[in-house]
């Protein structure tokens, strides 16, 4: 059954918080302890949007046509990069690294500080976005507006991904061309095996896309039963700067998923339709870019050169490559480094980086 009809105001502003914290660290290594994912511009002619800028800017300008305000929440460390690309965005520096959950209530009790009511609208900065994201996500800004509940858009499957968590409706798919569509969820899941995510599919399960909505209201009062309970204690009693700091600083990392989507009662999910890939690792690039004749792709500024060389990845910047006799590889050139994996274990990418990490050499 999907819902329709309340008697919220759907007219409220809505502030969008793009989350710009992370390194995306499995496209290591092009994005490095002190250049992340989303500075980088990858994969500008695949994703159906205007061509050039970095991931964040083209997230910044698609939250602008959704938004009345945008605000980019990051570390300290990237404030200055994140300023020289969107310095029209308001720049929030999150007291500590904790992942999602923690960032998304920092801002979100900054932002209630502004406005008597509104939406807040929460988006990936690192993710390539397709047509149709703006009647999208205005249907489900609206149901977070008209509706006490927590909402999350759910991405239509194209295929059976391993690599997405799902989202269950709890009454089955949510029919379509309806202003303000949306069903109760019953359950989050996983990232599943391949069995498993071709049931997901079968039965009508969206991918968890990361895109979030609610008003901060309904927020805070979800936060009093999870973990962040305590970290919201403590912003809401107007402590200091430091105290904060401390609190953050004791507070283990979760993302705003687990935190608290998975276990509140009101949670909607709006099915979306446009074009959505994370990108989170190289293999991804076979997705989203063109292949030539022998199903190799390239992004960057890279001259490839083949023989006998067929469905692979390629990512430079600047530089001429040359296959001989290899398939099924990703093949990346930056700066002064060279990685060369399967595509089959693009996701081992992130261990590299860990023992990268541990040498001082990220």
């Amino acid at each position: 059954m999907t819902g329709t009809d309340s008697d919220g105001d759907d007219s409220l502003p809505v502030v969008a918080v793009v989350l710009a914290g992370g390194t995306g660290s499995r496209l290591y290594p092009a994005s490095r302890s002190d250049r992340p994912k989303q500075f980088l511009s990858l994969a500008a002619d695949g994703d159906g949007e205007s061509e050039g800028g970095s991931l964040l800017e083209r997230t910044v300008e698609r939250a602008r046509d959704v938004a009345d305000e945008v605000v980019v929440v990051t570390r300290e460390s990237y404030r200055e990069g994140v300023a020289e690309r969107v310095g029209e965005a308001t720049v929030l520096v999150e007291p500590a690294g904790r992942d999602t959950g923690p960032a998304l209530l920092y801002a979100t009790h900054r932002v209630s500080t502004e406005y008597d009511d509104c939406v807040v609208l929460a988006l990936p900065s690192d993710h390539l976005v397709g047509e149709g994201f703006a009647p999208a996500v205005r249907r489900g800004t609206a149901v977070a507006a008209r509706e006490d509940r927590l909402v999350t858009f759910g991405v239509e499957p194209t295929r059976a991904e391993t690599g997405y968590g799902y989202i269950e409706p709890a009454d089955g798919a949510v029919e379509g061309g309806e202003r303000e569509a949306w069903a109760p969820v019953r359950s989050f899941h996983e990232k599943p095996d391949p069995a498993t995510a071709a049931a997901y599919v079968e039965a009508g399960h969206y991918w968890n896309a990361g895109l979030f909505a609610w008003r901060p209201t309904v927020f805070f009062d979800a936060v009093e039963s999870s973990p962040l309970a305590s970290l919201a204690a403590a912003l809401r009693s107007e402590t200091t700067a430091e105290e904060v700091t401390e609190a953050f600083e004791s507070t283990d990392p979760v993302s705003v998923d687990n935190a608290v989507f998975e276990t509140a009662d009101d949670v909607a999910v709006v099915p979306v339709s446009f074009p959505w890939d994370d990108v989170g690792s190289w293999d991804a690039f076979e997705r989203v870019l063109d292949a030539d004749g022998d199903g190799n792709v390239t992004d960057g500024d890279v001259a490839l050169r083949t023989i006998d060389a067929a469905d692979n990845v390629v990512v430079a910047e600047d530089a001429h490559v040359s296959l001989v006799g290899v398939s099924d590889l990703a093949v990346v050139a930056w700066d002064d480094r060279v990685l060369v994996v399967p595509k089959s274990r693009a996701q081992d990418v992130k261990s590299l980086v860990r023992s990268l990490e541990e040498r001082g050499e990220f």
